[in-house]
């Protein structure tokens, strides 16, 4: 039998439950900052799937280009884990509990998690590709409920966020044209 995976503290140190959206010092009406958090962390589950993804495509890539590719997967994997700080702060100055750990970001997972084998270049980049489109729709639907609630510097952050995943989206779409790889 294994053991058990979750740690928990005592009840004593215990600031604020998973699921609990406190006060914040940016008043936000806790209900609205709810509805903002929930959307934020399903972008920071995906951000997590895809940084994953990016690093196992780094540590595995081969061929003739491997050292351009793995290069630029790990500059993208790093801007990722940018994001996902920026995002995940964002949730706590929110009042909320930013997604983390494995059953987290299963539970708030916008997208599917990719087998853990390892796969040829440019079938490596499409499912990279996917993962950056299917991040791209997400976080317009955070965009978007963030701005009818008023969160300005939410929507700043997803939107600068979404430029990123775009332009880092885009720079995929050329390595996988017909004459690369």
């Amino acid at each position: 039998m294994s053991a058990p995976h979750l740690r928990r503290p005592a009840d004593s140190e215990l600031r604020r439950e998973w699921s609990e959206v406190g006060e914040n010092e940016l008043r936000l009406d806790p209900e609205a900052a709810a509805v903002v958090i929930e959307d934020v962390n399903r972008c920071l589950s995906g951000l997590y799937i895809l940084f994953n993804q990016l690093r196992k495509h780094y540590w595995t890539v081969e061929g003739a280009e491997f050292r351009q590719v793995e290069q630029r997967l790990r500059d993208r994997a790093d801007r990722l884990s940018d994001l996902t700080d920026d995002l995940a702060i964002r949730v706590h100055a929110l009042g909320g509990v930013p997604v983390n750990g494995p059953m987290g970001i299963r539970e708030h997972a916008p997208m599917q998690i990719e087998a853990g084998d390892v796969y040829g270049v440019r079938d490596a980049l499409a499912n990279d590709l996917d993962g950056y489109a299917t991040l791209a729709v997400v976080f317009r639907e955070a965009i978007e409920t963030a701005l009818e609630v008023g969160d300005e510097r939410t929507v700043e952050t997803l939107q600068e966020g979404l430029l990123a995943i775009e332009q880092d989206a885009h720079a995929v779409e050329r390595y996988l044209g017909d004459d690369s790889l």
